[in-house]
């Protein structure tokens, strides 16, 4: 039996895929900053423990855990992430570096504590949880874009970095995915007045669109997601990148081909110009 490590699991994409995983027989270890809302995990036959990805203690006192209770660790799903919005004036760096601890640091963080343990083991497979706006940028999501970009970066060098070790690494692009993720990017809104109001107020708006107008019908649900990341775990060739739903390559296509001027008229189509 192969131990997993995942990180985000009190909803959507990392609830689902520890479910989908404890289903087929892995030896599932579900995280979460507050664990008590994993019951339905711990029910279906994962373990359940604390893991906040934006403290050094509780990312090391997890691993040591695993390591306790299962001896190894054969996989890490990084996956802990959410995303910040507004104008990048608007935004405060406070947000901007939590963002940052969370979508980047974080997932170096641990997958530098789980590296050692796999070098040893000479296997392991590392999946990191990126999105196609890793690959192209909306108006309004500055910040949440460049953590994504950042996941690009590094997964491309550290898939390189430790191959010679046996273990392997693999990003996964979700596109637009029906979670709750909506509701994460108007809790983190900027408010106020100010040039930028209208304009983060629109943002919310179309983001809002996306997960429940007509776009949702290109997109999918987080079981779409486990679905593949299985896939990226389980390969004994896996890809280096997969994305997930329609809308992931659609969308990454256009940006290609439409180039930055052509990006750039769309997204007014779409979006208010701050002026």
């Amino acid at each position: 039996m192969k131990t997993v490590l995942l990180t985000g699991c009190s909803s959507g994409i990392g609830a689902a895929t520890a479910a989908r995983l404890a289903a087929d027989g892995w030896d599932v270890w579900a995280s979460a900053r507050r664990p008590e809302v994993l019951t339905e995990l711990a029910d279906a036959g994962c373990h359940t423990l604390a893991l906040d990805v934006t403290d050094e203690s509780s990312m090391v006192a997890a691993v040591d855990e695993v390591l306790a209770g299962a001896g190894r660790i054969d996989a890490l799903v990084n996956n802990a992430g959410y995303s910040q919005s507004g104008a990048l004036e608007s935004v405060d760096l406070d947000d901007l570096r939590r963002q940052f601890e969370t979508n980047v640091f974080g997932l170096v963080r641990l997958t530098q504590l789980v590296l050692p343990t796999m070098r040893d083991q000479r296997s392991g497979r590392v999946v990191n949880i990126g999105s196609m706006g890793g690959r192209l940028t909306f108006p309004g999501g500055g910040a949440y874009h460049a953590s994504k970009y950042a996941v690009e970066a590094l997964s491309d060098a550290l898939r390189f970095e430790v191959s010679g070790f046996g273990i392997k690494v693999v990003l996964v692009e979700p596109g637009l995915i029906t979670t709750n993720f909506e509701a994460a990017v108007a809790a983190g809104m900027p408010t106020g007045e100010g040039p930028y109001a209208d304009f983060n107020a629109r943002v919310q708006a179309t983001t809002s669109d996306a997960y429940t107008g007509p776009m949702a019908r290109f997109g999918g649900p987080p079981e779409a997601v486990a679905k593949v990341i299985e896939k990226a775990l389980t390969k004994s060739r896996p890809k280096p990148r997969y994305t997930v739903t329609v809308s992931a390559p659609a969308a990454i296509a256009a940006r290609k081909l439409l180039g930055d001027r052509g990006w750039d008229l769309a997204m007014r189509s779409q979006f208010p110009r701050p002026e």
